[in-house]
């Protein structure tokens, strides 16, 4: 394991380690190594991943409404060519993120993605906007 697989590679104002940290602290959260990089699961199922050099995450997002974030902020949100294209996945450069609380925000709407809806029912906390 490398350095920067242990969580010490920084982007901007969010580092790696802030992502596991913001990732884990979620319900039922687990850590996976899975094609060389860190994988956060729940209920088995990834839903964020930290890239190759921690300078971007991948995080699960509806297909329909990529379009619209990548449009909003190209400087924070990316599709990867050629992979993104087929799933509902999309990239987030951490330098561009604004703290914490967008980290967590963005990871828990990830999260609801896969999330059971056991956990979902049990953390009413982490129901979307206008949820719950």
């Amino acid at each position: 394991m490398t350095a920067r697989r242990t969580g010490s590679g920084k982007a901007g104002g969010v580092t790696a380690a802030a992502v596991r940290s913001a990732a884990l602290s979620l319900p039922d959260t687990s850590e996976k190594l899975a094609w060389g990089q860190p994988t956060f699961r729940v209920a088995g199922k990834i839903f964020a991943s930290l890239g190759d050099d921690d300078t971007a995450m991948g995080v699960k997002c509806p297909k329909e409404d990529r379009a619209e974030l990548i449009a909003a902020e190209p400087e924070k949100f990316f599709l990867k060519e050629g992979h993104d294209d087929h799933y509902a996945w999309l990239r987030v450069r951490l330098a561009a993120l604004e703290g914490a609380d967008e980290l967590a925000a963005i990871l828990a709407d990830a999260w609801r993605q896969v999330a059971p809806r056991r956990l979902l029912a049990a953390h009413p906390e982490l129901a979307g906007p206008g949820k719950g």
